[in-house]
């Protein structure tokens, strides 16, 4: 399934046309080096040039312009080696900057290093924005990552709780029909949040900081009514929601929070033809600023080598035989 992502835009004026002319190229080559690089759509008009695409790529291709310009400015010579020289610095100074980046974990004595750039990528929206929202399949890092940030930012003072909660969705049996009391039947939906848990801190600690209400895990219907202030929140397993349950957890968002909504729209197990309210708030939330979206891709699972061969393969047969039945209707 293919969510549209939003499109920005940008602008950079030239002060006249002989600048302007030597920056583009010989027909336009210089923009679309850039074009090529980046990923996106540039629009010469008059003596400016309009930039489309992802908000970071736009911001990559407005640093080589402004590049270029003082390069004109100062009689250098522009050409097309020059300019993919700077655009290839420009994107090896960022890649490098995100691999770099690590979540300090104070009470274990390490830190965790980026094993991808997208990973890096991720961690600085979690720095930068208030609500994140993470796409991609399992193994890329979404819901350890988000559980290892927040617990540097309970580390640091900075919040005083984390919050996991995930939609309870039954797939077959109703938990009425499971053994064991309630927190027996949630215990198998909430399992993969606390294996996070585990692999960042020790037992004692979550067993304490559980006891005190400084980490609490439980399912997303608990989070109704509540007001989630100066905490770290994070909603796993997202395209299991409705979109009145999204709608009631981003509500929740109280003062000096941040929230992290991870999910895999392909793996929904809502009831056929109900739209999952991840899916949903990807579409409507876009261009909100503060709100930053991340899409991790199959190239970033880190799990077995294998795993996102296999991911590929069952990706390449659904799309097949969603071509082959379209196909067969039209005759």
């Amino acid at each position: 399934m293919h969510i549209n992502r939003k499109i920005f835009d940008n602008k950079v004026k030239f002060k006249d046309n002989e600048s302007f002319i030597s920056i583009c190229g010989i027909n336009d080559s210089n923009i679309s080096i850039l074009e090529d690089k980046f990923n996106v759509a540039i629009y010469p008009k008059g003596n400016e040039l309009t930039i489309e695409g992802d908000s970071s790529k736009i911001e990559d291709t407005v640093k080589v312009l402004y590049i270029l310009k003082d390069l004109y400015n100062s009689s250098s010579e522009i050409n097309s080696q020059k300019v993919i020289s700077i655009a290839d610095n420009i994107n090896t100074e960022k890649e490098n900057k995100l691999i770099s980046i690590r979540i300090k974990l104070p009470y274990l004595g390490r830190s965790i290093q980026m094993k991808t750039i997208s990973q890096g990528e991720y961690v600085y929206k979690m720095q930068k924005n208030d609500i994140i929202f993470s796409v991609g399949a399992a193994g890329t890092g979404k819901t350890f990552l988000s559980v290892a940030y927040a617990i540097n930012l309970l580390s640091e003072g900075k919040i005083d709780r984390i919050i996991i909660t995930r939609p309870v969705v039954e797939a077959g049996e109703s938990l009425g029909y499971l053994p064991g009391d309630f927190k027996e039947k949630i215990s198998p939906y909430m399992r993969p949040v606390y294996d996070a848990l585990y692999s960042l801190l020790s037992n004692d600690m979550i067993s304490r900081y559980t006891e005190e209400g400084r980490i609490e895990a439980a399912p997303l219907a608990y989070m109704r009514g509540r007001t989630l202030s100066k905490s770290f929140i994070i909603l796993d397993e997202a395209q299991n929601t409705t979109i009145s349950q999204m709608k009631m957890f981003l509500s929740r968002i109280g003062e000096k929070s941040k929230a992290v909504i991870t999910g895999d729209i392909s793996q929904s197990d809502l009831p056929k033809n109900t739209e999952s309210g991840l899916e949903n708030a990807l579409k409507i939330l876009s261009g909100i600023n503060g709100i930053s979206f991340h899409y991790f891709e199959k190239k970033d699972v880190i799990r077995h080598h294998l795993v996102s061969k296999i991911l590929e393969a069952y990706e390449n047969y659904s799309s097949n035989k969603n071509y082959n039945s379209n196909k067969t209707m039209k005759r």
